[in-house]
């Protein structure tokens, strides 16, 4: 099977009722395939994880629509190239197609460039992400477009999938695939149908040549897999296995395991972006109060990369990654948010006391808003105690301060302000 295209290639599906899985938008009634249907389709957005078929189900509305198909890789394809593309279109009876895989990959420049031709109706542009739009295509653009979310496949899904390459290798090459466990392929997998594929045909590769019978088992696939993680990696297939462990790392206080993964991510050039917004998010989830400052230099992270870019930014990610990894850890931010979310949905909207509610007029007041609010700055020390909760989870503990040195100084300095009243 070596000398063949890869796996996943081979078994790509040219049909709507061939594509797996995303019923929410290719079913029989959904919105998207009544506009394929129609041949009236709008400049679209397909959002999702890595393996979930955005690439594919662009070539199939390609071709049920019989329309000129370009493709671009937001990877190695710039300004120029996509006028290229725009002035082949131009004039074009029928309306060419513009796929662009990773659009979040193009510059403000480079999304701009697309703008006018989608907004004429030259192309029909369908962008393929795997980050959020919101963040990563320019508001104009975005606006143009209809945004369709993909899914991760699920275990069903994945099944149907492996009976499909079972039943094509039996074919193809005369090799009676039996899977007599699948427990590991659909770990690997992820829900990434690629990378499932991908997995079994490494499964094969590793057999001895001329056998006709392959049985794959849970140990074997996770042999097999481990000996070929570098294949993975060289095929972008590990993106979110190695944003993981750069994470892990860092959440870990290992700032050499941080740095190593970082540098697997430059060399495969990744988005810098991309590692400067994990890093945002880790200093808030992981460090917090435990160490304040770690927000402050992620985000100054954040804006010197989108001013520097590659080469120079991966010093200043080096940085970042390493300041993080030392820092002391806390989780107590996140653990308070999600607590007092799970109140909220337990609770509902909660009656605000009422002194502690707006008055802006004098009816307010007269019923009774912000009556007896004790202004903080009137007392001494700037405190005065009173009730901030609604009455029917007044005292609850929502924040409490992990340990270490400087939570530490704050759980003593809420225990002198509140007593006993949360257990500080």
């Amino acid at each position: 099977m070596g000398t063949l295209p890869p796996l996943a290639e081979q078994l790509r599906p040219s049909t709507l009722e061939d594509f797996l899985g995303q019923g929410h938008l290719t079913g029989e009634h959904s919105i998207l395939r009544k506009a394929i249907r129609t041949g009236n389709i709008p400049s679209m957005i397909l959002w999702g994880p890595p393996g979930v078929g955005k690439t594919t189900l662009a070539y199939i509305i390609s071709r049920q629509l019989s329309r000129p198909f370009y493709t671009l890789s937001a990877v190695n394809s710039g300004v120029r190239e996509v006028r290229q593309v725009i002035d082949e279109a131009t004039g074009s009876e029928q309306r060419p197609i513009l796929f662009i895989d990773e659009i979040h990959r193009f510059s403000k420049s480079q999304q701009d460039s697309l703008l006018s031709a989608v907004e004429k109706g030259i192309i029909t542009l369908i962008g393929a992400t795997t980050e959020n739009p919101s963040f990563e295509v320019i508001s104009p653009l975005l606006s143009r477009c209809q945004v369709y979310i993909l899914k991760a496949f699920d275990a069903a899904d994945l099944r149907v999938l492996l009976q499909r390459a079972c039943s094509y290798i039996k074919k193809q090459s005369g090799i009676t695939v039996t899977i007599t466990e699948d427990e590991a392929l659909m770990r690997i997998s992820g829900g990434d149908a690629r990378k499932l594929l991908n997995a079994v045909e490494l499964i094969l590769n590793a057999e001895k040549p001329g056998q006709k019978e392959v049985g794959i088992t849970n140990e074997k696939t996770i042999g097999v897999i481990q000996q070929n993680l570098a294949l993975y990696d060289k095929q972008g297939e590990m993106h979110y296995d190695i944003i993981s462990a750069f994470i892990k790392s860092m959440r870990g206080s290992d700032p050499n395991g941080a740095v190593y993964w970082l540098a697997r991510m430059v060399e495969a050039g990744e988005d810098p972006e991309f590692i400067a917004r994990r890093m945002v998010i880790l200093a808030s989830e992981d460090i917090g109060n435990a160490n304040p400052n770690a927000l402050l230099l992620a985000n100054a992270c954040f804006e010197a990369v989108r001013k520097t870019g590659y080469p120079e930014c991966r010093i200043i990610l080096s940085q970042t990654a390493i300041y993080l990894a030392s820092s002391p850890k806390s989780n107590a931010s996140y653990l308070a948010i999600e607590k007092a979310i799970g109140l909220v949905h337990q609770a509902g909207d909660l009656a605000i006391p009422l002194h502690i509610r707006n008055a802006p007029t004098s009816l307010m007041k007269e019923i009774g808003y912000g009556k007896n609010y004790k202004y903080a700055h009137d007392y001494s020390g700037n405190f005065v105690e009173q009730e901030f909760l609604p009455d029917k989870i007044k005292g609850t503990k929502i924040y409490d301060p992990q340990d270490n040195p400087r939570e530490n100084d704050l759980r003593k300095w809420l225990r002198a302000l509140w007593k006993g009243k949360y257990g500080y």
